[in-house]
Formats: structure tokens, sequence, C-alpha cells
């Protein structure tokens, strides 16, 4: 793989914590915290609209929605309460991954990674605040993709930054980075879910808002940890970008549309997996210390919690292969990644086909989370580390808002695909969703050789 320019502002000895910087922990805390809040609101966002706010007699008091419903229908025709839901949805977690392209080039150009990463989590906190009230509902969504933008491609980088050019702790940073993301997402759906479902939407969405001030004083507070902006490093050298450097950018560019095609599968957990639980999954549980029935937002908990518990063990398997020199390539892990989402939502065709008109075990889900996140870990962490290792130093921001962006194209399709939901059977439904995502685990397979040299070592 190529690689960014040694960087002599990160040579300096910086103080350890476990082998690695201290700014390490105030990033996993700081991104925990806003996951947290990101995924809290994302339990309750699709159930909140389907049961609630978008039903007659409330939705007429929606600031904008006449309006986008109305530019919705001129493009995909009549939509009734959950194709509608679906399509917001969409939306909304579409374009928190499309602002990052703007957040990084400012951050790279003018604002500087801390600056940027300030004012998105300031936007975020007011935006999660302004869901707590039913007539803010566009204009929250707004205010928090505005300021995901400026939030979320400037904090992964900055983990990199932390590491010299070359240094291998920088993957094992970034898996442990993965973490902190999914603790705060495992944390999200029991906090602000149960919130939301027993005492009311409003208090899910207040809790939101606590957790991303959280995010943001534990940034401030742990600024000195941190590494200097990265267009501070630059800014003095105006040299033309290299033959390796647009080799990389080629290689992003060329896994853009198959990452697209994962995302679009991987985002129906919250949307039209979300929507099955509730309807179609036997939640009952008849166990020793509890017996009842599961929140459905709990659900959304399966993924991150096998997140703690799987990374050890895929971390492991891959350091065992190196020894041998059998470790997978980049592009071969996220191959098999995508495969991996495919299977997972064969197990829900066989779900709802076996279970017939009636409702299918909540072990089936169990199953399908399992599956769903080992693919997610041959994805999403191997793809931001690879954005770190071969970007160019001067657009490292951009590009990796670049990156994110494959997110925004995915989440749109899959919030388009989940306005089906309602008018197609659901073994249909999830073998269509498993189709795509094993399109793309062969696209991303035959880009193997023609990748390769774009990323030797």
């Amino acid at each position: 793989m190529t690689s960014a320019p040694s960087d002599p502002t990160i040579s300096t000895p910086q103080p350890l914590l476990f082998g690695h910087p201290k700014g390490l922990a105030v990033l996993f805390a700081t991104e925990m915290w806003e996951r947290f809040s990101y995924y809290g609101m994302r339990s309750l966002l699709i159930l909140y609209m389907t049961q609630y706010l978008l039903l007659e007699g409330r939705v007429e008091h929606v600031v904008g929605y006449a309006t986008l419903k109305s530019i919705l229908e001129s493009i995909f025709g009549p939509l009734g309460v959950q194709p509608m839901s679906s399509q917001v949805y969409g939306l909304y977690s579409s374009l928190v991954y499309l602002t990052p392209i703007l957040g990084g080039i400012l951050a790279d150009r003018w604002l500087g990674q801390r600056r940027s990463v300030m004012i998105g989590a300031a936007l975020m906190a007011a935006g999660h605040f302004m869901m707590a009230f039913e007539t803010l509902l566009l204009p929250a969504l707004l205010v928090l993709i505005l300021g995901n933008g400026a939030f979320k491609p400037n904090i992964s980088t900055q983990v990199g930054g932390l590491y010299p050019a070359g240094d291998p702790r920088r993957d094992r940073a970034y898996s442990i980075f993965y973490v902190g993301i999914n603790l705060g997402a495992f944390l999200a759906p029991l906090v602000c879910g149960t919130l939301g479902e027993i005492y009311g939407w409003h208090y899910g969405f207040t809790a939101a808002g606590v957790g991303m001030l959280l995010a943001l004083v534990i940034y401030i507070v742990g600024g000195p940890a941190l590494p200097p902006d990265q267009h501070q490093r630059v800014v003095s050298d105006p040299q033309p970008l290299a033959r390796e450097d647009w080799r990389a950018i080629i290689a992003l560019g060329l896994l853009f549309l198959p990452v697209t095609l994962f995302w679009a599968t991987y985002e129906q957990q919250g949307n039209t997996v979300a929507l099955f639980a509730n309807a179609n999954t036997d939640r009952s549980i008849n166990l020793l210390f509890w017996r009842g029935e599961i929140p459905t937002t709990w659900f959304q908990a399966f993924n991150p919690f096998m997140i703690f518990a799987f990374t050890p063990l895929i971390v492991t398997l891959w350091a065992w292969q190196a020894k041998r020199k059998r470790e997978p390539s980049t592009v071969t892990k996220m191959a098999l990644g995508c495969f991996g989402i495919a299977l997972a939502y064969l197990v829900l065709v066989v779900a709802a086909w076996s279970a017939g008109g009636a409702k299918a075990s909540w072990w089936w889900l169990l199953l399908f989370f399992a599956i769903i996140t080992v693919g997610e870990l041959f994805v999403s962490p191997v793809g931001l580390s690879l954005v770190t290792k071969i970007a160019p130093l001067r657009l490292v921001s951009m590009l990796m808002g670049f990156w994110l962006s494959a997110n925004f194209a995915g989440a749109f399709i899959g919030g388009w695909l989940g306005s089906y939901w309602s008018a197609m059977d659901k073994p249909h439904f999830f073998l269509m969703v498993s189709g795509i995502a094993a399109a793309a685990s062969a696209i991303i397979w035959l880009l193997n050789t023609p990748l390769r040299p774009l990323l030797k070592d």
C-alpha cells in the first residue's frame, strides 16, 4: 500500500496508555458518546414515524412535511405512512454520509479537524434536543445532517494522525476505535430506546442530546492529547499529487460502488429489520431470570454487542494468518464481508418463510445479527484504515468524507428499498436484499486483480 508521507509533527514521543497515545482514549470516548446519540435516535426514528408522528392528526403540524411528501411522491408515486417513513429514514441516514465530503474539504482547507469536530458536535446536540419537539422533526434532522458532516470525517482521520507513517499500531488503533463506536451503539437502544418506548418518545430523543453534549465536553477537555490539524501540516507543501497518490484515489473510486451496495443492505437493520422485529417476530422470552417480551428497540443492541465479542476473535484470526503469510488482502476481506451480509439476509428469508403467516422466533434475529456482524467487521473498519493509509496527507479528510459518502448513496438506496416492505412478501423482500449484497461481494472479488498493483504494500 502507498502510505502518507512521514510527518515530523507526530514524531515527538507522546504519552502512552496501554501502548497507544492517550489521544486514542479521548477519541474513543468522544466517538462512543456521539454514536450513543446517533444510534439512540435512530433506534426510535422509524417506530416514532410509523406508530405516532406521521399518523393523521399529528403529521399536519410537522414543519415542511407536506412539501417533502409532495417532492417524494412526484418521484416515487403515492406513499402511505410506512413507505413515507422509510423514505424519510433513508434520506436522513444517507445525507449524514454525504455532508462529510463538505466537512472534510472545510477542515482540510480552512477550519482544521479540531474546530470542525467541535462545531459538528454542538450542531448535533442541538438537533437531538430539537427532536423532542414534534413539529421540528424535519428541521432537527437537517441540523443533525449538517453537524454530522462536520464531525464524522474529522474525528476518524485524527485517529490515523496519532501515528507516524508505517506504524503497525494504526490498524489495531482503528479496531479499538471501532469498539468505541459500537459501545455507544450498544448502550443507545437500551437507554434511549427504553425511555422512548416506555416513557415517551421525547425522553429518548433528549437522552440522545445529553450523550452528544458529553461527547463535546470530553473532546474539549482532552484536546491537549490530540494530534495537530492536518491542514496546518501541509499548508506549506504546494506540490502536485504524485503518481502513487492518484493510484490511491483511483483505488478508492473503484471500491465505491460495491461498498455503496454493502451499505444499502446493511442499513436495513434500522429500517425494515426493525419493522420485522416489531410486527413479524415473536419477542416473548421465558428464562429463569426474565419472563416477558423483548422491546423492539433492544434488537438494535445485538449488532454492537457482538462487535465486542467478535472483534478480538477476528483480529486474532488475521494475526494468525499473517504469521503464516495467509492473511487475506484488504479487497478480499471486503468481498468476504459482503458475502457474509448476503448469508445473514438468507437467514431472514428462511425465518419469514418457515413462519408462514405467523411470527418468527426472535432466535432467527439473533443468528442474523451474529452473521451480519462478522460481515461488517470485514468491511467497515478495514475501509476506514485503508483511507488513512493510502490517502494523500493534504486530502485525507476530504477523501475520508468521499469514502463515507458511500454510506450516503447506500442509505439512500436502502430507504428506497424499504419503501417496498409493505408491498412485498417478506421472504421475497429479504431475498432481494441478499442478492444485492451478493452482487457487491462479486464485484469486489472481481476488482481484486486490477486493484492489487494499486494497493501493493
